[in-house]
Order: structure tokens, then C-alpha cells, then sequence
């Protein structure tokens, strides 16, 4: 459990100012400055520096962060599972992106609870980018995501490897036959946001290739994963994402798959949760029961999730 002082360190932190951190904490700026003070008084550095209206932490301020979170999320989680053993009701807070929480969880989640039907599971579906804040928040317990993520900071476990493709309309000419990746460079593209994992997947992949989605002459942004379905189908682009997000649509005839010579990928979904967790025990046999769900809904549907 940590001290005040750390707790206000947290929040400084996160939310990158003195005075916003203060009015979070229902305390006095000058109290938020002393807590801060006497943190570097105690470790003999500097946590953060101010610069050009900005603060910013230090290497040191850094690297405290990443403890003091775990720590924090830690007494939290353990806090919690001392009221479930009162209350004998198992609670679940995880994160997944969007590809996986709507197209691979609601089977997996499905059979998880009628195994436990008196659990209670909260998922919250974000971009890789805001799950990984939510972790070192505290808010979630681990996450399933995507996209690509710096693992030396993390415990992560590969949870599947996913093919990971290009769509067109049926009606489009990209759809009867192979074609070069350089002859979709004159077709509008349909993303999602910055920050999303199945943006970065396709951006390292473009990246392999020379190319980047500024390649494209046309990018269209778009933050809804069947918005950007809906427009392909009518063929006013092309997108790229995992398979399991578009299986009935392929399955229906409604899209079609890019057959793109050397571009073919299978890309992870990672389980990740905060490193050297006092939990880790715990997460890992959650990931276990979480695979294992995710296994038995591939083989009752030949390998693919409808």
C-alpha cells in the first residue's frame, strides 16, 4: 500500500500538471508541491522538470512510476479479492481492442460464464494505446490486445496468432485476382484512429514494404470497425484487419479477400498484465481458462469465430 505522498506522485503523473492534480486530489497546490518535494528529498533526485509550460518527468520519475503504479494496482486487486472471499463472487476487470472485443471475446466470455455464472465481468473495449494507460492505471487487471507494444515492460503470454488480411467490395477489380501491393495505392484506404493496434499491425506492414499509409492518396479515418465495413462493402475503399472481424462478411459474399503476393501475415493477440505483478499467479491462470475458451470456440466452428 502506498503513502499519500506516492498517491500524489500518481496523479501528477498522469494527469501532467500540479494544479489539475490538486483539484483531482481535493487538496491545496502547495501541499501537491511539498508531497513531490519531499519524494526527491527521500530519493535524492529529481522526479519532474518544468519547461516551457510543460512538466515532464525525469528518467527517475520514470521509473517510479512504473513501481509506484504496480504497487498501487496491486493493493487495489488485493483489496478486491479480500471482499470476494467475503462475498465468495468472483469480479474480473480486463480491457480488449476492438477487434477482440467484438469479434473474438462475446464466445469466449459466453463460455466462461456458464462455467461461472455467478461471476461479474466488466471488459472495457478501447485502442491498444488507452488500454495500456488503463493497466498502469489501475482501472483494468490485464488486457488482450493486437496491436504492437513495447514487451520489456510488460508480462505478456501469446493468447493466438490471427490472419491478419485486406478487403474489397466483390464488385471491386481488386477482387478477381492476385494483385500487386503497389496497385492498391491508387484505392482510397479505410483506417482506424491512431493509437488502434489494427492500425499499427498494417503500418508495420507497409513499413516492410517501403511504403506507409501516407502512401495512399486517400486515407479515410474512421474510429467504428463496421463503419469501415459498411463503406468497403460499397466500395468506396479497401481495409486491412484480422480475419475473425470479417468472417461472416466473407463467408456471405459481402466482402472480399485481397490475394496480395507477400503480404500475408498472421499477427499476435497478446495477453498483458503489469510485470513482477504480486498477482502474476493469478493473471496466468486466468489466461489459461481465457485460451482454453478461445481454442474450444475454434474447434466448434472449423477454425473460425462467427
Amino acid at each position: 500500500m502506498l503513502d499519500y505522498r506516492h498517491e500524489t506522485f500518481l496523479a501528477v503523473y498522469r494527469i501532467g500538471s500540479y494544479t489539475k492534480a490538486a483539484q483531482e486530489l481535493n487538496l491545496t497546490q502547495p501541499a501537491v508541491s511539498q508531497h513531490i518535494k519531499a519524494l526527491e528529498a527521500h530519493y535524492g533526485c529529481r522526479l519532474f522538470t518544468y519547461a516551457n509550460k510543460t512538466l515532464t518527468p525525469t528518467p527517475e520519475g520514470r521509473l517510479l512510476y512504473r513501481f509506484a503504479s504496480r504497487i498501487s494496482s496491486d493493493s487495489d486487486l488485493l483489496a478486491e479479492q479480500l471482499r470476494q472471499e467475503q462475498s465468495s463472487r468472483l469480479q474480473l476487470r480486463f480491457g480488449a481492442t476492438l477487434s477482440i472485443g467484438q469479434y473474438i471475446m462475446p464466445e469466449v466470455l459466453g463460455r466462461l460464464l456458464r462455467a461461472y455464472p455467478t461471476a461479474s465481468l466488466s471488459m472495457l473495449v478501447e485502442n491498444t494505446e488507452r488500454l495500456l494507460d488503463k493497466l498502469e492505471q489501475g482501472s483494468i487487471q490485464f488486457a488482450l490486445i493486437e496491436g504492437l507494444f513495447d514487451k520489456s515492460a510488460y508480462h505478456s503470454e501469446l493468447f493466438a496468432l490471427e490472419p491478419f488480411i485486406g478487403v474489397c467490395s466483390p464488385d471491386s477489380p481488386l477482387a478477381q485476382g492476385s494483385v500487386e501491393l503497389e496497385e492498391l495505392l491508387a484505392t482510397r484506404l479505410i483506417v482506424r484512429e491512431r493509437g488502434s493496434g489494427t492500425r499499427e499491425i498494417l503500418e508495420h506492414l507497409l513499413h516492410g514494404r517501403n511504403l506507409s499509409i501516407a502512401s495512399f492518396p486517400q486515407v479515410t479515418e474512421i474510429g467504428n470497425m463496421e463503419a469501415i465495413k459498411q463503406l468497403v462493402k460499397t466500395g468506396l475503399g479497401i481495409t486491412f484487419l484480422y480475419q475473425a472481424a470479417v468472417q461472416k462478411e466473407l463467408a456471405a459474399g459481402e466482402l472480399k479477400k485481397l490475394v496480395v503476393p507477400g503480404l500475408a501475415a498472421r499477427s499476435e493477440l497478446n495477453f498483458v498484465f503489469l510485470k513482477d505483478s504480486l498477482h502474476t499467479q493469478d493473471f496466468l491462470i486466468w489466461f489459461r481458462l481465457f485460451r482454453e475458451s478461445y481454442q474450444e470456440a475454434l474447434e466448434k466452428t472449423d477454425g473460425s469465430l462467427e
